[in-house]
C-alpha cells in the first residue's frame, strides 16, 4: 500500500471515529435528558401523593425521590415500633401504586429499601465492632421493614407481589451515608430508613460511558 493510500484510510478512520464520537455524545445527552425528564416526572407524582403526610411521619422526599423516614426505629432495636407500623401500612400500598403507573414502573431498575444507623456503638466498643454491629443492625431493619411491606394484605401489594421480588431490595449501611445539617453530622436525622428507586436510565448512562471510554 503507498503513501497516499495509508493517509487516506487513516483519514477515513479518524472521520468514522469522529462520527462515532458525535453520535455517543448525542446519545448520551438524549439519555439525560430522559433521565432528568423521568425523575422530575416521578418526583411530581411522589409530591402528589405523599405531601400531606410528610410532618406527621416525620418523613422527606429528597429531590432524587428518595422517600426518607428519620429514627423510626428505638435505638439499638430492630423491631419495628407500632407507630412506624402504621406509617407504613398508609405508605406501603400507596407507594407502590405509584411505582407500577404505566410512565414509570418501565424505567425502574430497582427500588432500595435502606437501613442507617449513627455512628459508634456504646464506650466499650471499639470502632471495627461498632462498624460491623451497625451493619447488622441497619441491614436487619431494613430486611424487617421490606418484610412487613411485602407481607401486607392490601390488593397493592398483594397483586404486585412479583414485581416486588424481582424489583425490591434490602439493604444495610451503617453508618455510611450520614445526613449532614449545616456541615454537621445529625445523629438522629442520619439513623433512617430510605426508599431509595434506581431508574433504568441511569444504569444506560453508565453502560455508555463505559463503551465510550473503552
Amino acid at each position: 500500500m503507498d503513501k497516499s493510500a495509508s493517509m487516506g484510510l487513516a483519514d477515513m478512520m479518524s472521520a468514522l471515529m469522529m462520527t462515532f464520537m458525535f453520535i455517543s455524545i448525542a446519545f448520551l445527552a438524549q439519555l439525560e435528558q430522559s433521565h432528568m425528564t423521568f425523575t422530575k416526572e416521578l418526583n411530581t407524582a411522589l409530591h402528589d401523593e405523599f405531601d400531606q403526610d410528610m410532618v406527621r411521619w416525620k418523613a422527606e422526599i429528597t429531590d432524587n425521590n428518595v422517600v426518607r423516614f428519620h429514627a423510626p426505629f428505638l435505638l439499638g432495636s430492630t423491631i419495628i415500633p407500632n407507630g412506624f407500623k402504621r406509617v407504613l401500612r398508609e405508605f406501603c400500598p400507596r407507594y407502590i401504586k405509584v411505582l407500577v403507573q404505566d410512565e414509570f414502573i418501565d424505567g425502574i431498575h430497582e427500588v432500595k429499601v435502606e437501613g442507617h444507623t449513627s455512628k459508634g456503638w456504646n464506650k466499650h466498643t471499639s470502632p471495627e465492632d461498632s462498624f460491623i454491629k451497625n451493619i447488622e443492625l441497619s441491614q436487619q431493619r431494613a430486611i424487617n421493614v421490606l418484610s412487613f411491606c411485602y407481607l401486607l394484605k392490601d390488593p397493592n401489594i398483594s397483586l404486585k407481589r412479583e414485581w416486588l421480588e424481582k424489583y425490591f431490595h434490602a439493604n444495610g449501611l451503617a453508618s455510611s451515608k450520614p445526613v449532614f445539617i449545616e456541615g454537621h453530622i445529625s445523629t438522629d436525622l442520619s439513623r433512617r430508613v430510605d426508599f431509595m428507586i434506581i431508574p433504568k436510565l441511569n444504569r444506560q448512562s453508565n453502560a455508555a460511558i463505559s463503551n465510550l471510554q473503552g
